[in-house]
């Protein structure tokens, strides 16, 4: 019986001193419900919006007044003509626009029936169904308030308009966030794995004497995979527009050309993993773990990163596919160029130039 205890006592020993088994037990479970409680929420917060008001008269100020008081909404912008809408929205700052008619108090004294257009983004078409339901509450508890004590109420109508998808197919929604995902983990565990394998084969011995610099090494293998990755993405391509009926209202060129940058930002990430990881196991799970919660949570493929705390916010801008998945719902339901996706393309740029340098330099400590 002694020699069981003092075995169990021996296991617990290796535990406790192993920090990798100690972070799968207690770090992980920790950081996955902090996750799941603060980022999975079908409520709105701060969503940016636009104000088109024709009127600008004392109801529409304290409509507006009431809406920008809400925790829900953050007026963002006051547009001066509706030809300005579709450049707000592919600009993709705002979530929606409240647009007044002309004469909104003279109307509601006069025919006792004004009327206000709601127009959300509908490229996620659940968020855009909440925005229109919660806009219609608050403008149903000012009409409310305005009624009471008058013998004919005043009827404030909302019109409710998705752009980009009036239709609300949740595909297109699901398409943009599931090609990242596969490009993101396939290209990344691909390559997390290139150099470990070597390592655990015992050819690293091969390259380390190879008169090939770390860089060439390097891009020598990412090169292949590019080449992989891209038939991957266009064959995801052919089946979104073919069999799911996705449009693609941009540049195909374009597309082709923001996800070969996607391509190389996630091999890129895959190899800096390679290089830090000492066995594949090790690189699957960084890839797998350390990628899939943050790219489907923190992405904003099915959560609006808006409606999440600030801490959350500001991580979610260092997971690349939350910037690919702007760029690409932006060109294929949107329409939108270059021009209103440059700021995301350079962000992947100067993701992929950082991942490629720190995975050299790391590669080079290992030469040394």
């Amino acid at each position: 019986m002694n020699r069981f205890i003092g075995f169990i006592r021996k296991e617990f020993y290796h535990i406790l001193r192993d920090r990798r088994s100690l972070f799968i037990l207690f770090g992980m479970p920790i950081v996955q419900v902090m996750l799941f409680g603060f980022a999975i929420t079908n409520e709105i917060n701060n969503v940016d919006i636009a104000i088109l008001d024709h009127s600008k008269d004392t109801n529409t100020k304290k409509i507006i007044n009431k809406i920008a008081a809400s925790q829900y909404f953050s007026v963002k912008a006051y547009l001066n003509s509706e030809a300005e809408i579709p450049v707000a929205f592919k600009k993709g700052k705002i979530k929606a626009v409240l647009n007044f008619e002309k004469d909104f108090s003279k109307n509601m004294v006069t025919q006792k029936v004004a009327k206000v257009q709601i127009l959300t983004d509908a490229t996620d078409p659940n968020t855009a169904n909440t925005i229109s339901n919660f806009v219609g509450a608050i403008l149903q508890n000012y009409q409310q308030e305005t009624n009471k004590g008058i013998n004919l109420p005043y009827q404030i109508v909302p019109k409710t308009r998705m752009v980009f998808n009036p239709e609300l197919k949740s595909v297109f929604m699901f398409v943009p966030g599931v090609m990242t995902i596969i490009l993101m983990l396939v290209s990344a565990m691909m390559t997390s794995i290139s150099i470990t394998r070597e390592k655990e084969l015992g050819t690293m011995e091969i390259l380390l004497v190879s008169p090939l610099k770390p860089f060439q090494v390097i891009v020598g293998k990412v090169i292949p995979y590019i080449l992989l990755s891209i038939i991957n993405a266009v064959v995801i391509i052919l089946l979104s527009i073919f069999v799911f009926k996705m449009p693609v209202q941009g540049s195909l060129l374009l597309l082709g050309a923001e996800s070969t940058l996607f391509i190389i930002n996630a091999l890129s990430l895959g190899i800096l993993i390679s290089t830090i990881s000492t066995t594949q196991q090790t690189a699957m799970m960084i890839s797998l773990m350390g990628l899939m919660l943050p790219v489907i949570l923190l992405s904003g493929f099915i959560f609006p990163i808006s409606s999440m705390p600030m801490p959350l916010q500001l991580i979610s801008n260092i997971i690349p596919a939350k910037w690919f998945i702007i760029i690409i719902k932006g060109i294929m339901l949107k329409g939108v160029g270059l021009a209103f996706v440059w700021k995301e393309t350079l962000i992947l740029i100067g993701m992929t130039i950082f991942f490629i340098t720190v995975s050299v330099k790391k590669y080079k400590i290992r030469l040394e």
